[in-house]
């Protein structure tokens, strides 16, 4: 698979097989995307990977739990932008459409949303944080090392869902993988494993916006 591939290919699995997550090949994945950009080669970001047990004790506990207040961070600033808006709002019509949920019925729209906490059937879980000194050059460094891992888990026919949503249970997660909330932030949760090749979460249509309105050509012949 080569890397043009590897973008055109991944998407987010909200539905996954029960097929084990080799740990050789993630250690493999996770040792080559050392190498992602880092301004000024802070490299700032840490991660706890989980399987098995230890992956199913959290999963209870945040079942069992209610989400934080606050949230560890907020990602919903964009919905006051008209524009942004709409583009969230064409996702979840294409997502909830594909699966017979109506806009209007919030309890099996909660219920979907629900799981999130077992990332979907995902065998296996990534668990990114960082130091809270960080600044915003080293977030986006962050989202640079993690789209390297979901493309090279592509190379190795793997899958993942990135999942902000855990910032929602950021202080219980971090409490279980023994990471000191008052020194770091939880970012997100990587669910990995391999798709359900027919589930509908796994083929529905998405839009991207065209390029022409997101990118400028200067000075070009």
């Amino acid at each position: 698979m080569n890397v043009a591939e590897a973008v055109a290919s991944r998407r987010s699995i909200r539905a996954f097989t029960d097929r084990p997550v080799d740990l050789e090949t993630l250690r493999r994945v996770l040792d080559r995307a050392r190498w992602a950009p880092s301004g000024c080669n802070f490299q700032p970001w840490q991660a706890t990977v989980l399987t098995g047990e230890p992956l199913r004790a959290l999963q209870e506990k945040m079942l069992a739990s209610q989400p934080q207040e606050p949230i560890e961070y907020s990602f919903s600033e964009p919905n006051g932008s008209p524009r942004h808006l709409a583009r969230l709002q064409s996702l979840g019509a294409a997502m909830y459409g594909a699966l017979g949920i109506e806009r209007g019925d919030r309890q099996a729209r909660e219920e979907q949303a629900r799981d999130n906490v077992v990332s979907f059937g995902a065998p296996a879980l990534l668990l990114c944080y960082f130091e809270r000194f960080m600044g915003p050059p080293q977030w986006s460094d962050v989202g640079m090392w993690l789209q390297t891992i979901m493309l090279l888990l592509r190379e190795e026919g793997l899958d993942s869902c990135p999942q902000e949503w855990m910032a929602l249970y950021a202080r219980l997660i971090k409490g279980h993988i023994g990471v000191p909330d008052e020194s770091h932030i939880l970012f997100c949760g990587l669910a990995i494993g391999y798709r359900q090749e027919d589930a509908v979460l796994n083929t529905f249509e998405r839009e991207r916006v065209p390029l022409d309105e997101q990118v400028r050509f200067v000075g070009f012949a």
